[in-house]
């Protein structure tokens, strides 16, 4: 499994937590399985969000590996220019 930590704006569509578990092999499956999990999250998800991986920021990567070990953080996308 792994813990993907929320930021604080998420935590109501997931029941409050901070870390959710999710099975995943690759950053796709990591919003797949959130999802899953929390089908209030699609919304946001869809809408874009940023996935750091092991302190990374995986732009457009959904099939960027994830291990069980690896640190994930699922960030407001933000925009500028």
């Amino acid at each position: 499994m792994v813990e993907v930590h929320l930021w604080s704006g998420l935590r109501a569509q997931a029941g409050g937590r901070e870390v959710v578990e999710v099975e995943a092999k690759t950053v796709g499956e990591v919003l797949s399985g959130l999802v899953a999990a929390h089908p209030e999250l699609q919304e946001v998800i869809d809408a874009g969000v940023s996935v750091a991986v092991d302190g990374r920021i995986i732009a457009s990567g959904l099939t960027e590996p994830v291990n069980e070990d690896s640190e994930v953080y699922l960030m407001q996308r933000l925009k500028g220019g």
